[in-house]
């Protein structure tokens, strides 16, 4: 078995598991450091069975399910599943400090090697994933869902449910905002800070985790604005102020809100970021028009001319 450290948004974790696995993890390459004293988590990967656990909670999207329960000891366990399959069960401990990620073993999925290392991957990255949305939760942190694009030095989140053209949006800034950079197709993290004068400075940082599209850049910018997507027959633009602004982030970062301390801890930053970022909210056609209105609008209020 081998032990790498990794960094994300300034947050250490650690991952012990045996060479294949590794060799798996190019995602992360981007973020490795030789080494860390206080992870904010760790976790062992093996392929062996997982213990039976309780479902207490079921999440489902485009194939992809986690179903959430408890151990017989009382330890959190989440089973990622592709298409109805099992790929692996996480087992944490109280303080999320330590956790096991079993894999489901090659002879039970009876497939073919190329298929049983892609079921692999995706329990990995699944576990990470939610293991540093929940470690991070009262640390001022968000994982959200949204793509990420980097102009003139500030990075914007464009949010919305499944299927509403986050990324479809963001190809076009890419084509027609000149200067445009993506840097996370899927999972950037938030982090709230405090500048010289106290005040709350909120900055975005690429990570591991970009869905569908390789984009794993190791990067931090300012944020510049959060902007919620809507598909319409027309473009318009209107900012959010307030709780509309609070109501547009809530759904798009994840986290365990049945979990009374990770709901607090994400309420805060939620309220945090609500206050400190610009957001919009953008009816839109997936057209070019749509892609200059955003872009003129989000950096006019950064107080920078038109691209």
């Amino acid at each position: 078995m081998t032990k790498k450290f990794f960094k994300v948004a300034e947050h250490f974790f650690a991952v012990e598991a045996d060479e294949e696995i590794m060799s798996q993890m190019g995602n992360y390459a981007p973020f490795a450091v030789d080494s860390c004293e206080n992870p904010v988590f760790s976790v062992a990967v093996q392929e062996a069975s997982a213990p039976g656990y309780t479902e207490e909670i079921s999440q489902d999207e485009e194939g992809q399910s986690i179903l959430c329960g408890r151990t017989a000891d009382g330890l959190l366990a989440f089973d990622f599943l592709l298409f109805g399959v099992s790929t692996g069960v996480l087992v944490c401990d109280s303080t999320l400090k330590q956790s096991t990620l079993f894999l489901t073993p090659r002879d039970v999925l009876a497939m073919s090697t190329d298929d049983v290392q892609r079921k692999h991957v995706f329990a990995l990255n699944n576990s990470l994933m939610v293991l540093f949305a929940l470690a991070t939760s009262e640390l001022d942190t968000a994982l959200f869902h949204a793509a990420g694009i980097r102009y003139k030095g500030l990075g914007y989140l464009f949010l919305g449910k499944s299927g509403t053209g986050k990324s479809t949006h963001a190809r076009l800034w890419l084509k027609y905002n000149e200067g445009s950079e993506l840097f996370n197709d899927d999972n950037p993290v938030v982090r709230l800070f405090k500048n010289a004068d106290g005040k709350p400075v909120a900055k975005v940082f690429g990570s591991p985790w970009s869905g569908k599209t390789p984009c794993y850049k190791n990067v931090e910018m300012e944020m510049g604005g959060f902007v919620l997507l809507s598909q319409a027959p027309f473009n318009k633009i209107s900012p959010l102020k307030g709780v509309a602004a609070y109501a547009a982030i809530l759904p798009c970062i994840s986290g365990m809100r049945w979990d009374k301390k990770m709901a607090d801890g994400l309420h805060k930053t939620q309220n945090g970021l609500a206050t400190c970022v610009p957001s919009w909210y953008l009816e839109c056609l997936p057209d070019e028009e749509a892609a200059t209105l955003c872009c003129k609008t989000v950096v006019y209020e950064n107080g920078d001319s038109a691209p």
